[in-house]
């Protein structure tokens, strides 16, 4: 059995589970296999096992048809919206997940709100590289938290963690999603509103939904329109959300004044993408859930699915 561990960027993941224990040889792959079919398939064709990480490489139907040998795929995390499941039905290929925390997305969320709050994007410097004698010691203002108002999209559970620190930041939370109830709102210390008032009130904003056909685009021309000059807009959840061109042309007002971003249509970024060198775009790699603890639960995870799965009683089966 060969085992192929994808997209293992830090090259850690050798040393975060017991892969030795299994039943096959592992090969682990550090760099992106790359944006074209042809390159991931040719580079995979001999794996029986394929352990993803997250979504960075997508295993689309045309993908996975073209695996003759790949007979069980194993996603971290228990969703992965980049694996067409149905085809991986009909081709006999098991999907298994892993178990996660929302911990580390919560924590990069309130990263990034401080990292904009403060704008170190501007203000951070590398204490071994002289700064330009032309470069001034500081040059901007930051923004309090306290006594602003953070509005949550998406009060689930990474929204609800998210509010509740946004509370003792001294944070007024108002909260928005299609099915939220005042119960549900108040048991986070939230007040629920409307779509139209969380765009408008929020001094803050920050999205926490699930991609589907109902979310994409969800945050569009007309929401950002509403959103106050200086606000901030935070994505840490998924890039279809919100609609590209239109928060270009929204920073370009002004209104947001700045978006921290965190994940993107296309990963890797490609040379010269618009939104990453757009003034006002405070971004990072997709690093939301990348932390050592996080890593440990996933390969491990995987490592167990793989072996669970050889000896003929697979776990946490998505397909």
């Amino acid at each position: 059995m060969r085992i192929a561990v994808l997209d293992d960027y830090q090259n850690v993941a050798r040393t975060l589970a017991d892969w030795d224990s299994l039943p096959g040889e592992v090969v682990f792959f550090t760099a992106f296999l790359g944006h074209e079919d042809y390159a991931v398939t040719a580079a995979l064709r001999d794996f029986d096992v394929v352990v993803a990480m997250r979504e960075r490489t997508p295993f689309t139907a045309a993908r996975l048809a073209d695996l003759p040998n790949l007979k069980l795929l194993v996603t971290t995390g228990m969703r992965n919206a980049s694996i067409d499941l149905d085809a991986a039905r009909e081709l006999g290929i098991t999907v298994c997940g892993t178990a996660g925390s929302a911990s580390a997305a919560v924590e990069h969320t309130w990263a990034l709100i401080l990292a904009a709050a403060r704008r170190l994007d501007v203000e951070l410097f590398s204490t071994d590289r002289p700064r330009a004698t032309d470069q001034p010691w500081q040059q901007t203002l930051g923004t309090g938290l306290s006594g602003k108002t953070l509005g949550v999209y998406g009060l689930g559970r990474l929204g609800s963690q998210v509010a509740r620190i946004g509370q003792a930041f001294g944070m007024h939370v108002i909260a928005h999603s299609q099915n939220l109830t005042a119960e549900r709102a108040a048991g986070v210390g939230a007040e629920p509103v409307s779509k139209d008032e969380l765009f408008s009130r929020s001094d803050v904003l920050t999205i926490h939904l699930k991609l589907s056909e109902r979310t994409t685009g969800a945050v569009g021309v007309e929401e950002l329109a509403l959103m106050q000059p200086g606000s901030i807009l935070v994505n840490t959840s998924r890039s279809a959300i919100v609609d590209a061109d239109a928060l270009v042309s929204a920073l370009d007002t002004g209104a947001p004044a700045l978006a921290a971003i965190d994940v993107f249509d296309t990963e890797p970024l490609p040379a010269g993408d618009r939104l990453a060198h757009t003034p006002g775009v405070i971004a990072t790699p997709h690093l939301g859930y990348v932390t050592e603890e996080q890593f440990r639960i996933f390969y491990a995870g995987a490592a167990e699915d793989i072996a669970a799965w050889a000896a003929g009683t697979p776990v946490n089966l998505l397909a």
